[in-house]
């Protein structure tokens, strides 16, 4: 029951905790996981106000319905619509930063409201005593509001008073079925006698609050002229609009004309339209031409028009025919400020001030300037002209633009959508952050663009810069969708970078690719220009102060593209360092930004988190694996290549291995024997590549001593920020539970683990513990255990941290998620460690699933190693030192 929430539960107890939102779209904070019961609990208990701001975020919303519940009549129990759309979009990017920020949308918002309203009505009827006693039972501070009405009206017939005023409260329900409204002076004759005194003081309690929040409310009770209809002049009636805030939150319900729309009437506003002008060229250093006008609703005012507002003393005045609201002091003085601006940006004013001016956010002004900015604001406003205004709108939604017929690949809808925003940004000249969730093809849409920038008349190269495990992707899928990408690896593994004559083959070639520790030793980097500069895994400049970082963004190129899979705007500490490499000068110098948007996060900010988004948003592309509009019906599923470097003490111990191989190879004749001895060196191979502890058997499982360690650690951070889970298969138990054990850090919970040790009734308490919605956050399995038989579609993402060499098996163990209940896209990220072993025989994998599935046979790829002379095999497992090891 509604009375009986629990306000000493553990949130109570631990409030350091924040709201997250999760993936299917649910506000989960402590032990709250149904998001309208949560709203429920927020509105109703007593909780201290220095909540974490994602939680008085959602306070807030629920707030706002029950103050819409409380204007209703005490016998209603009719739905409350939720919000406009177009309310509930601002609203969401008022949001403050949130875990799972990336989930809240408008129609998430709408949903949540719906779901809200359904529970509050069920509880509602549930309560005896009405809406009044629902409210009491949910706190004292929700008065019973709906009983008093203020009304105000035109008064066509009187010009000197124009308006009419009275008060009323709700005596029950008319024969038509609606409120009956009487004239409060009624009240005393219908609740008389001492019998009714309680009665008639609660239905007067929201006068008494408002008489001593409000002056001329109190004088209106002192004179009584409250229980009686009134004439009221101009002045008078905007005094009641201007307290409509504080009447409200007494509990008194406030009827007015339409024309006051939403609580923002119509008022006469300097108009400053930037950019309407036609620019062949944008980026950061364009200029805009710049234009200032006094409109009322997007019409222009005369010369004359202007003059009768600065003229009134009234702040209602009728205008073109209706009532509008002025301040002649206040719209003198913003368009005065607006005015010194158009004089001062006589040859027009910068992109970046441009778009801080339509966005609202200023870093670097102290607490008075940002004072009166916001005054000016809100009787200014700023728009884009019309050649802007049709860019920033074709940022939004790009126009159609077909791939090159040179790329060896059929873009799905959102991927073309991407590259034609890619390619509309990087022909204005502005820097792209394409923010795609893994799996999504981040990389053919660059390549897309890269072709397309190759058609074009002569460019020079370009730069790709990426974490050095991510160089064999690149290779593989430049080969696979664009082989006439002229592609030069600038990186010790494919070339002697001390050569002086590498720096002169740059531009024979249409890409070069790099490593961020490469950057810092090659100076020739930083001296070329580039046409686009690109960097993977954006995430490696987050820290602005890094040496890396700093080196980065010298380099000098047309445009500049980041790849990200994270929520970086909801990351502030690194939202500043991105587009200080994607658009210098957009969010200010760095400790005027850390000092303002912590001003947006306090709760007397206008507009929260706002401006920030509003300003940022055309530049960073966004699509997430749990979008309706990119995957149907049927999820996909998507196999990715993790390719991993071996530590120093992987490669030699590899070393040694190959050594040792050959030396017994040597010393043994053909048949079983020699068939168990490679058997046994191929299963050691994989056992270093996976972890030095687990060949040794030392028991040191330092997570640094593994690149597979790193690599699932990169992968696995990534899937933590977004609230996605995975599963992870090895082929050796001894592995669980280590891989588990490093996981827990990275995931900042633990998980699971199964093996064929684990009994049948436990494994089923495992998947059904797993499944529900906040399960674990990764399940790690023996691919013989898990690899059958079991439901795990709440992982949308398959990790193969080591190889089973025999594609049906990895398959079946793909299938824990890949099938009938799945409702996301599936990635699979299958681990080889480059120069070794796993690769050639990945490679050879490859080459026999084109010919027939059934060629490799049960026993996978061992036994055709097996079947090698010596030469050959050893050629085979042999150490590729320069491609196998890390920077």
């Amino acid at each position: 029951m509604v009375g009986k929430i629990d306000t000493n539960s553990s949130i109570k107890r631990d409030e350091l905790l924040d709201l997250r939102i999760t993936p299917a779209g649910h506000a989960v904070w402590g032990d709250f996981h149904e998001t309208p019961g949560l709203m429920l609990y927020l509105v109703g208990a007593g909780l201290r106000s220095e909540l974490p701001a994602g939680v008085s975020y959602l306070r807030d919303f629920a707030r706002k319905h029950i103050t819409r519940l409380c204007q209703t009549t005490l016998e209603t129990v009719e739905p409350i619509e939720p919000p406009p759309l177009e309310a509930l979009a601002f609203y969401a990017m008022e949001a403050p930063p949130i875990t799972g920020a990336e989930y809240l949308n408008k129609e998430l918002l709408r949903g949540w409201w719906v779901d809200f309203d359904t529970l509050v009505r069920s509880k509602l009827q549930q309560t005896p005593g009405g809406l009044s006693a629902f409210l009491e039972s949910l706190h004292p501070s929700w008065h019973a509001i709906g009983r008093v009405t203020f009304h105000l009206a035109e008064n066509k017939r009187d010009p000197a008073h124009p308006f009419a005023f009275m008060a009323t409260y709700t005596s029950g329900i008319g024969a038509n079925g609606k409120a009956l409204h009487l004239p409060l002076i009624r009240a005393r004759q219908e609740y008389v006698g001492a019998q009714n005194k309680a009665t008639l003081l609660k239905l007067l309690k929201p006068i008494s609050d408002a008489e001593k929040a409000s002056s001329w409310v109190a004088q209106l009770v002192a004179s009584q002229d409250l229980y009686r209809p009134l004439a009221w002049t101009p002045r008078d009636a905007y005094q009641l609009l201007q307290s409509i805030p504080v009447l409200e939150s007494c509990g008194i319900v406030v009827r007015v004309p339409d024309w006051w729309k939403a609580r923002r009437p119509s008022r006469p506003q300097v108009s400053v339209k930037i950019g309407s002008q036609t620019k062949t060229k944008l980026g950061v250093d364009a200029m805009l031409d710049f234009d200032v006008n006094v409109t009322l609703e997007n019409e222009t005012l005369s010369e004359d028009e202007i003059d009768a507002l600065m003229m009134s003393d009234q702040n209602l005045v009728q205008l073109r025919g209706q009532w509008v609201e002025v301040d002649r002091n206040k719209l003198s003085e913003a368009l005065q400020h607006w005015r010194r601006v158009e004089q001062f940006a006589e040859d027009g004013i910068s992109f970046v001030e441009g778009m801080r001016m339509l966005s609202g956010f200023n870093p670097g002004s102290d607490q008075a300037e940002e004072a009166e900015e916001e005054q000016v604001r809100t009787w200014s406003g700023v728009q884009a002209g019309d050649w802007l205004e049709q860019t920033l709108s074709s940022l939004r939604e790009p126009a159609s633009q077909k791939p090159p017929e040179t790329l060896r690949a059929t873009l799905r809808p959102y991927q073309e959508k991407g590259y034609a925003w890619l390619r509309f940004l990087s022909d204005l000249g502005l820097g792209a952050c394409l923010a795609d969730d893994m799996g999504l093809g981040k990389t053919v849409q660059v390549i897309a663009l890269l072709l397309h920038r190759v058609t074009q008349s002569k460019r020079a190269a370009s730069l790709l810069i990426v974490p050095a495990s991510l160089i064999p992707n690149w290779r593989s899928e430049l080969s696979r969708f664009a082989p006439s990408i002229k592609a030069l690896i600038a990186h010790s593994s494919e070339n002697d970078v001390r050569d002086p004559a590498l720096p002169a083959r740059f531009n024979d070639h249409d890409l070069v690719i790099t490593t961020y520790a490469m950057v810092s030793r090659l100076e020739a980097l930083t001296k070329h220009e580039w046409d686009v500069l690109i960097l993977d895994e954006a995430q490696a400049i987050k820290n602005a102060g890094a040496r890396q970082s700093k080196v980065v963004k010298q380099l000098k190129s047309k445009t500049r593209i980041a790849l990200s899979g994270t929520p970086i705007e909801n990351r502030l500490s690194d939202l500043w360092s991105l587009f200080d490499f994607l658009n210098p000068g957009l969010l200010g110098a760095a400790k005027p930004f850390a000092k303002y948007v912590k001003e947006m996060g306090q709760p007397d900010s206008p507009h929260g988190y706002a401006p920030l988004r509003k300003l940022i948003q055309p530049y960073i592309l966004r699509r997430l694996k749990t979008d309706k509009s990119i995957i149907s019906d049927l999820p996909d599923k998507t196999e990715l290549k993790a390719y991993c470097s071996l530590t120093k003490a992987q490669a030699a111990l590899y070393q040694q291995a190959v050594v040792q191989m050959e030396r017994e190879l040597n010393a043994v004749e053909d048949g079983i024997k020699r068939q168990g001895l490679v058997l046994t060196y191929l299963m050691r191979f994989k056992q270093i590549c996976n972890h030095p502890a687990q060949c040794v058997g030392d028991g040191d499982w330092s997570a640094d001593l593994s690149g597979k360690f790193a690599r699932i650690e990169e992968i696995c951070a990534e899937l933590a920020s977004r609230q996605q889970r995975a599963l992870v298969f090895t082929q050796f138990r001894e592995m669980t539970d280590p891989l588990a054990e490093h996981l827990k850090k990275v995931f900042g919970s633990p998980g699971l683990v199964l093996h064929g040790s684990v009994t049948i009734p436990k494994r089923k308490q495992m998947v059904e513990q797993f499944q529900q919605e906040d399960g674990p956050p990764f399940f790690v399995l023996s691919i013989k255990a898990g690899g059958t038989g079991l439901n795990l579609t709440a992982a949308a993402n398959v990790i193969h941290f080591d190889r089973w060499w025999n594609p049906a098996v990895e398959n079946q163990a793909t299938d824990r998620a890949f099938r009938i209940g799945q409702k996301q896209n599936v990635l699979v990220h299958k681990f080889i460690c480059r120069g070794t072993v796993e690769e050639r025989i990945d490679a050879m994998i490859e080459e026999k699933i084109g010919l027939s599935n059934e060629l490799l046979g049960t026993s996978g790829a061992e036994k055709i190693l097996t079947d090698m002379n010596n030469s050959e095999l050893l050629k085979f497992v042999s150490l590729d030192i320069n491609r196998a090891t890390s920077e």
